[in-house]
C-alpha cells in the first residue's frame, strides 16, 4: 500500500473513532416549547420547565451533556424516527399507537385532560355538541375527540397555547388539553374554568408521559430508565416536581 495513502488512511479512522464518543456524550432532546409548565421559554429566550429540568438531571446521572431542539409536537415522532434527534421529552402521552413508532421510557408523570371553557357557560360535554374546541394537532386530546365525539367540531393548532388565545378571542368556545397546563393558564385566566369531570382514559391519558426514542435505539431508552429509577430513589426527582408543581 503507498505510505501517504496508509498514513491518511490511519488518521481517517483515528478521527472517527475518536469522534464516535464525543457524540455519544450528547442527548439531543427535541420538544416543542410552548407547554408550561413542562416547556416553554423565558424572557431570556431560554428554554426552561419541568421537562427540561428532568432532561438535565437525566443526563447528570448518565454523565452527559443535553441539548434542546424546539420543533413541533406533530413532527417530534418523525424526528426519532429519521434520527434527526435522539430522544423527545416534549409532554407526550404514552399511547399504543405511538408504541408502534417509537420506544418509550417508563413514565416520569401520570398525566389526566380537561375542558376549560368561560365561567358557567358549560358544564358537561355534552353541551359543546354543537360548539366548537380548541386543541393541539397530533395530541392524544384530538385523538381522544376524534374517537370518542366524532361529530364534535374542532379547531387544531400547532400549540395549545394559540387554542387558549382564541379561546379568549371567541374563535373557539372550549379548549381542551392536560390537567396541569390548563391549571396553569387558569391562573392567569380568572374568566375560565374546567367543564365537566377530568379525563383519564387510560387508553389515552392515564399511563403518562414517557421520554420517546427511536424504535431501534433500547441502549438510549434502558438508559434513560436506569436514570429515571436513580433519581426517583434519590430525591432529586421530587425536588424538580416540587419546584415546577407546588
Amino acid at each position: 500500500m503507498n505510505k501517504g495513502l496508509q498514513i491518511s488512511l490511519t488518521l481517517v479512522i483515528t478521527m472517527l473513532l475518536s469522534w464516535a464518543p464525543l457524540q455519544a456524550q450528547e442527548i439531543r432532546f427535541a420538544m416543542e416549547a410552548t407547554y408550561p409548565p413542562f416547556e416553554f421559554t423565558n424572557d431570556k429566550n431560554e428554554v426552561i420547565g419541568f421537562d427540561v429540568d428532568l432532561a438535565k438531571a437525566l443526563c447528570s446521572e448518565l454523565n452527559k451533556q443535553c441539548s434542546f431542539h424546539i420543533q413541533p409536537f406533530d413532527s417530534l415522532i418523525a424526528s426519532l424516527k429519521f434520527r434527526r434527534f435522539d430522544a423527545a421529552i416534549s409532554g407526550m402521552d404514552i399511547t399504543a399507537d405511538r408504541e408502534k413508532q417509537v420506544l418509550f421510557t417508563e413514565p416520569y408523570y401520570q398525566n389526566a385532560a380537561i375542558v376549560v371553557a368561560a365561567k358557567d357557560r358549560f358544564t358537561s360535554m355534552a353541551d359543546l355538541a354543537k360548539h366548537k374546541i380548541g386543541l393541539q394537532n397530533g395530541s392524544t386530546h384530538q385523538r381522544y375527540i376524534h374517537d370518542n365525539y366524532p361529530k364534535q367540531k374542532t379547531s387544531a393548532y400547532t400549540s395549545v397555547q394559540h387554542a387558549f388565545i382564541d379561546l379568549q378571542n371567541g374563535r373557539v368556545d372550549a379548549v381542551f388539553g392536560d390537567t396541569a397546563v390548563v391549571e396553569q393558564w387558569l391562573t392567569r385566566s380568572a374568566n375560565y374554568e374546567g367543564v365537566g369531570e377530568i379525563i383519564n382514559d387510560t387508553q389515552y391519558f392515564g399511563r403518562g408521559y414517557g421520554i420517546a426514542v427511536n424504535l431501534q435505539n433500547h441502549a438510549l431508552r434502558d438508559e434513560l430508565n436506569q436514570a429515571l429509577t436513580t433519581i426517583m430513589a434519590n430525591g432529586t426527582y421530587q425536588q424538580i416536581y416540587q419546584r415546577w408543581f407546588q
